[in-house]
């Protein structure tokens, strides 16, 4: 650990420099005219692994962003180890809202603050340079595999394809992704599982135009109050989803799952505090980690139709949209959620409108055991690193490749984030901590040191 220590110390600027480079690119995967940039991203990044010393190091084109490739193999016959991360971001809007620019890296309280910082530019470039670290102090344990994409924010919809081709070149034996969260620094975790997702987008139609709201209001159905309806009936009382046959897949907790999961540490009215909410909504029955882990969502996206401009204009609209997010849980599957979804929708529409349900994109739950060589080894590490053992967790979010990874390579994935959940992923002033980020760098060569010692 000592030479762990000093290495990043030695470092910690020209660490800290790299990162805030890679930051600079605003590599969003959501809109074409960033696709230079995202291009110019996938360079970087193979450059660095180059320079880490990776062999094999290849920008690999797909139908949309290229996926970056890099390998050490040091011995055949030792295990190895896939590590996944992304770096394409989320779209910076509202950019009035950043207090700094989305693209311009800044330190603010020990926190860099931009788009990508924790989500997940600082976080998979923190395995870039742990690799560094390895190479140069000639400690690299066990092979090590790179796949960095640039899609996971719209889908991975070519990662499946490319996956489904190279199976050999990424044969391993787990796979490592850091693009989950700790509790905090103080109480580290990891997570065991993650939640599926099913992104769809609804438009619904009235009149052929937008009319004068004097003229017509009243006579005509305004597709906006139809849809916040149609949206609001899709919860009951009790804010459980009213979809018919929506929970007849879901595996519940046991009783000891539930107690041991609600054991974490959790302070609500700091929860409230730091959101400047005055009470919190969720499913009745169940409690803050169980509804943000373990028990699926419905959540509203993004809304909109009608004038929104400056100013006054009195108009019924001809159309109002919505994006609409459901998180599952196992055994979840989102085809079928998407389709049951999608006819309830349409069977709740009055006669007076016309509806359509666009799907996006989706992705499945998972579940990393917690008995594996891999997970104790991430274990040991955390608990060496950090002076105290991992709390296990459930992640709320969604990496659609984990199940993917699972189902064509026959990998389970170990998932060892180093970012919190007040980072702000998606959102203005997305940050990642300096000491996180340090801290993760020291972390993974443990991993690794610890995986090939317990496959022995």
């Amino acid at each position: 650990m000592q030479h762990i220590k000093q290495y990043v110390n030695e470092n910690k600027q020209r660490l800290l420099d790299e990162l805030f480079e890679l930051l600079r690119f605003p590599s969003v995967s959501a809109d074409p005219k960033y696709k230079p940039e995202v291009l110019k991203t996938a360079d970087y990044i193979a450059q660095k692994l180059r320079d880490a010393g990776a062999d094999k190091v290849e920008v690999c084109p797909t139908a949309g962003n290229p996926i970056v490739y890099g390998e050490k193999i040091i011995d055949p016959s030792k295990p190895t180890v896939l590590v996944y991360g992304h770096y394409d971001v989320q779209p910076p809007d509202p950019l009035e809202l950043w207090e700094t620019p989305p693209f311009e890296p800044t330190v603010r309280d020990g926190k860099i603050y931009a788009r990508g910082a924790c989500d997940d530019k600082g976080q998979f470039y923190m395995h870039v340079k742990a690799f560094e670290l390895m190479m140069q102090t000639n400690t690299v344990p066990c092979n090590i595999k790179f796949m960095i994409e640039g899609e996971e924010e719209v889908g991975s919809s070519n990662l499946a394809i490319f996956v489904k081709a190279n199976k050999e070149r990424l044969k391993a034996d787990v796979v490592l992704i850091s693009d989950t969260s700790m509790i905090s620094m103080e109480h580290p975790s990891l997570e065991t599982g993650l939640r599926g997702l099913s992104y769809l987008e609804v438009e619904v139609t009235g009149p052929n135009r937008d009319l004068h709201s004097g003229v017509y209001g009243g006579a005509v159905a305004n597709p906006a109050t139809i849809l916040a309806k149609m949206i609001a009936s899709l919860h009951d009382e009790n804010n459980h989803i009213a979809i018919p046959g929506f929970y007849n897949d879901v595996v519940d907790l046991t009783p000891a799952e539930r107690t041991a999961l609600n054991n974490a540490p959790y302070d609500e009215a700091e929860y409230k505090k730091d959101l400047d909410v005055q009470e919190l909504w969720g499913e009745k029955g169940y409690t803050t980690f169980e509804r943000t882990g373990t028990r699926p969502t419905l959540e509203v996206n993004g809304i909109w139709g009608g004038y929104i401009g400056e100013g006054a204009k009195t108009v019924l609209p001809s159309k109002a949209s919505a994006k609409i997010s459901m998180r599952l849980v196992p055994n979840q599957t989102s085809e079928k959620i998407t389709e049951l979804f999608t006819k309830h929708f349409l069977s709740i529409a009055p006669a007076s409108v016309k509806v359509k349900v666009t799907p996006h994109h989706g992705g499945e739950p998972a579940v990393t055991p917690t008995d594996s060589v891999a997970y104790r080894a991430a274990q040991k590490a955390i608990a060496e690193s950090f002076g105290k053992d991992p709390i296990p967790t459930r992640g709320g979010g969604s990496i659609p490749i984990v199940a993917l990874f699972e189902a064509e390579l026959g990998l389970k994935t170990v998932l060892m984030g180093f970012g919190l959940d007040s980072d702000a992923l998606h959102s203005p002033n997305e940050k990642y901590d300096i000491f996180n980020y340090y801290k993760g760098i020291e972390t993974i060569p443990l991993f690794h040191k610890y995986f090939a010692e317990l496959s022995k």
